[in-house]
């Protein structure tokens, strides 16, 4: 007997098959990955109260007891004594700049982890939105192009044996647009952008709800390479909100030149600092007195 299916009704089956076989391979492949899906937010220790600080154990700015030079050192004193006065120091966010690598890990918002056989992307929400970690095998570039984030290549690995990677690790270079710091202290990293950063990151065995973000620093201010273990927790809601974030819908910095000034309520400019002069206004047509 003749099959009369229709053409209409073969191609149907076809490619209902080939779907099928297409989420065969894509969830074989899946299966390599761990399941990092969620809300990740900073780790806090009670007690440590002011800003997110780069090392989780310890207060931010002087706390943090960074190995500095001395040169570097005076960056960050010199950065916390303008703050004090009203000035935003070494700190360039409060401009609406990005924090950059390592601040942009600081999940002042939690950060989602985007999981690909070739990137794995964390979405920051906050002033750095998004962060790519090349995964595919490539080699580093003949020429970077400097960001605040850098560029990174990560290679997965299965430290059990067990058939399934369990831990990323990256390496990310410069050169990098500056300034960066660490944290809202303006504890900085050397002026020359040459930074390069070497993570381990992972679940936690014994509780599933931290994820290990072990980084190593090496910078040209620091004495030694700066090692810390940075920890994110599991939001309990299976479905969080993910909230809209940008930093010059209700920012009022305002920088001219080399100084920061502050717009007021009623849309005037005023100072930041105590008995600090106005901006420099010889383009502007001065009134009559």
């Amino acid at each position: 007997m003749l099959d009369r299916s229709s053409p209409v009704t073969v191609a149907v089956v076809l490619a209902a098959a080939l779907t099928m076989t297409i989420s065969g391979v894509q969830a074989a492949g899946d299966t390599k990955y761990p399941d990092w899906r969620g809300a990740w937010a900073r780790f806090v220790l009670r007690g440590l109260g002011g800003q997110p600080s780069f090392d989780q154990t310890k207060p931010w700015g002087l706390g943090q007891q960074a190995p500095l030079t001395g040169e570097y050192q005076k960056v960050l004193r010199d950065s916390m004594a303008d703050q004090a006065k009203g000035g935003l120091g070494n700190s360039s966010t409060g401009l609406c700049l990005p924090g950059g690598m390592p601040r942009m890990m600081i999940a002042f918002q939690p950060l989602e982890f985007v999981i690909t056989p070739d990137t794995t992307y964390v979405l920051i929400n906050a002033n750095d939105h998004y962060r790519r970690i090349f995964t595919d095998g490539r080699d580093w570039p003949k020429d970077i192009e400097p960001t605040f984030a850098g560029y990174s290549i990560g290679r997965w690995v299965d430290e059990d044996g067990a058939g399934r990677y369990n831990m990323l690790e990256v390496e990310t270079r410069g050169p990098f647009k500056g300034p960066r710091a660490y944290d809202a202290s303006g504890l900085p990293l050397h002026f020359d952008n040459q930074s390069v950063f070497m993570e381990r990151i992972y679940r936690d065995k014994a509780d599933q709800n931290i994820l290990h973000d072990e980084m190593t620093v090496i910078d040209h201010a620091l004495t030694r390479p700066w090692t810390v273990d940075k920890r994110y927790v599991l939001e309990t809601d299976p479905r969080p909100n993910w909230f809209e974030f940008y930093c010059t819908e209700s920012n009022n910095q305002i920088a001219v030149g080399n100084e920061n000034y502050f717009l007021s309520a009623d849309g005037m400019l005023m100072p930041a600092k105590k008995d600090q002069a106005p901006p420099d206004l010889r383009y502007f047509k001065q009134p009559q007195k």
